[in-house]
């Protein structure tokens, strides 16, 4: 796609808008319903870049994926923890949750499998997690960069469990991708954390579903888990929540621009943690409502800065470092230092882009400083091939005219269809 000129609203936004499933829950049940034995019907999913990559990467290792992209739906026969394929090679793009949640997948198989990726892909460490599988009984290492990034090659002849170790500074993403796949090790699998646990809310969210799936974790202050062998997956309907991260910035846009939107079917009950947003919203000054049936955001004209850790929830980082040039104060974020890990490093980019539109931006080995702004001046951003990138800082051109997005495409890895409804969500 080419560049995009995003065109300011004269009007404060009021929308109802629909958001797509939440990307962190399909990638999650795609696995999870493989491992069961029976038919899953999986509805209201996220068809994107990075569910397809995850889909197609079993499809690859033998496991019939059927799905109706109109519909939002995936129908996956499990096949009970068995990996049909001897051999595969699997490409998963930038998608980092495919990259984990396979790879410790892989190690049910009996074979010979490879994981690879995009030249991004190539940069991100995984050798942790291959450090964590590997007392579990996995064979595999890392084939890239300083030999700790993808590709990955793994030798597997199947989990005996046992007790592993990791660091928890890193990635939850390693610790969700040993949990949904401990129920079929031989032998009882315990993670013990290594520090303190980053992005806690998305190991909620892991053991939620596996609970929705029929199998319980047991876990001790974030220093422990435990999974019981012999327990399995069963087969079900599952509707999938909306995305809590990719509402984030249409409750952002309400905020922005004095205007109300409200999101259906996504609720203050959601396991995702990211519905977190609309409480920090509220604290610089916005008016949220939350029923059974939807949360709903009203900008007040006004935004408060503040100081904030996000450890809990970095992907909405880049939505609030949008607001942060509009708010009374500067805004400090905290405890992210995750985020120099995600797609691109997210700190050293959002400041790069921010910098460009005259906008104050310190930052720190983990998180940043943005200070408040009222001569923004027009420029085109780079998006670093990072969908959080593109889709945040688009939410700066609904105040400041002449703000251009380059390579908008690259939100297909989450929310294909994001800058048609950011428009229509303004226009209508």
């Amino acid at each position: 796609m080419q560049p995009l000129e995003i065109q300011p609203t004269t009007t404060p936004i009021d929308a109802e808008v629909a958001i797509p499933g939440s990307k962190s829950i399909t990638n999650r049940v795609l696995l999870i319903a493989a491992l069961a034995d029976g038919v899953s019907q999986l509805d209201n999913a996220l068809m994107s870049d990075d569910t397809r990559y995850m889909a197609n990467a079993l499809r690859d290792l033998g496991i019939r994926i059927d799905e109706n992209a109109s519909e939002a739906t995936f129908r996956v026969f499990g096949t009970g923890g068995r990996i049909p394929a001897e051999n595969a090679e699997l490409h998963i793009g930038n998608s980092g949750t495919s990259a984990r949640f396979l790879t410790a997948y892989l190690g049910l198989g009996h074979g010979t499998y490879l994981i690879d990726g995009v030249a991004r892909m190539r940069e991100r460490p995984i050798q942790d997690l291959l450090d964590g599988l590997s007392p579990l009984g996995a064979t595999a290492r890392c084939e890239g960069k300083d030999g700790l990034c993808p590709p990955v090659l793994m030798v597997a002849s199947g989990l005996r469990g046992g007790q592993t170790t990791m660091k928890g500074n890193k990635s939850s993403q390693y610790f969700t991708a040993l949990l949904q796949v401990a129920p079929y090790a031989q032998t009882d699998v315990e993670i013990c954390v290594e520090g303190d646990l980053v992005s806690k809310p998305y190991i909620d969210l892991t053991i939620a579903v596996m609970r929705d799936f029929g199998v319980e974790v047991v876990y001790r202050n974030y220093r422990s888990f435990t999974v019981h062998a012999g327990q399995r997956y069963r087969a079900r309907s599952y509707q999938i929540e909306p995305d809590a991260s990719n509402a984030s910035y249409f409750f952002a846009a309400a905020a922005l621009t004095g205007g109300r939107v409200r999101v259906p079917h996504l609720t203050a009950q959601s396991v995702q943690g990211d519905v977190g947003f609309v409480d920090i919203l509220s604290k610089m000054g916005c008016e949220v409502r939350k029923d059974a049936d939807g949360i709903e955001v009203r900008g007040t004209g006004r935004l408060l800065g503040m100081d904030i850790d996000m450890n809990a929830t970095p992907d909405v980082v880049p939505t609030l470092c949008a607001l942060a040039p509009f708010a009374s104060g500067p805004v400090n974020i905290r405890n992210v230092a995750v985020l120099r890990l995600h797609e691109t490093d997210r700190i050293a980019a959002l400041k790069t882009e921010l910098n460009k539109l005259g906008i104050r931006v310190e930052t720190r080995a983990d998180g940043l400083m943005v200070y408040p702004s009222d001569r923004m001046q027009p420029a085109a951003l780079d998006t670093y091939d990072d969908h959080r990138m593109a889709m945040s800082l688009s939410l700066i051109g609904l105040k400041i005219p002449g703000i251009v997005i380059n390579d908008p495409d690259c939100v297909a890895k989450t929310f294909p269809t994001y800058f048609d409804v950011l428009e229509k969500a303004i226009t209508d």
